[in-house]
């Protein structure tokens, strides 16, 4: 029992699990961290309470580490982001919450999911096409940086059934 414990305290074993409006502050800093254009802690809340929207955050211990966002319309799905805090990247564990979200995301109906990434971002362009995903698409100057630089994104696309 100690073990456990101790293991759980320290971080453990990862847990993808529904999140909950009280998530909102920590998945804003999360994406904030990770993007160039975080989303603050409303727009979690409005997402969260959106009944076509589906929320996961990855847990390690007591400490949310990432999350994953989807959008559904009838049976198709869009992820709108996933992230992964820097220090826990590279262990597999974006995979794990990847997987798990299309797993739900499986069982509420949808058949078919979409996502954008930038061009050269080589990790998560590993990530997806690892999960089954295929480059269906391409659009030019998509995502806006704050030093103006405007960056390709690559329109990704996986059937579930």
């Amino acid at each position: 029992m100690m073990r456990w414990l101790s293991e759980w305290w320290r971080g453990g074993t990862a847990a993808v699990e529904p999140a909950s409006a009280r998530d909102a502050a920590r998945l804003a800093q999360l994406h904030g961290t990770s993007f160039a254009h975080g989303w603050g802690e409303g727009e979690f809340e409005t997402m969260l309470s959106e009944r076509n929207t589906l929320v996961h955050r990855l847990r390690l211990g007591r400490r949310i580490i990432g999350f994953a966002v989807s959008r559904i319309g009838a049976d198709e799905a869009e992820i709108l982001s996933i992230a992964v805090d820097e220090a826990y990247r590279g262990r597999g564990l974006s995979r794990t919450l990847l997987m798990t979200h299309l797993g739900h995301l499986a069982g509420r109906g949808v058949r078919t999911i979409f996502l954008e990434v930038e061009e050269n971002n080589q990790p998560a362009r590993r990530l997806y096409a690892g999960c089954g995903f295929m480059v269906v698409g391409r659009r030019e100057r998509y995502y806006k940086q704050p030093n103006g630089e405007q960056l390709n994104a690559l329109l990704m696309r996986r059937d579930l059934s």
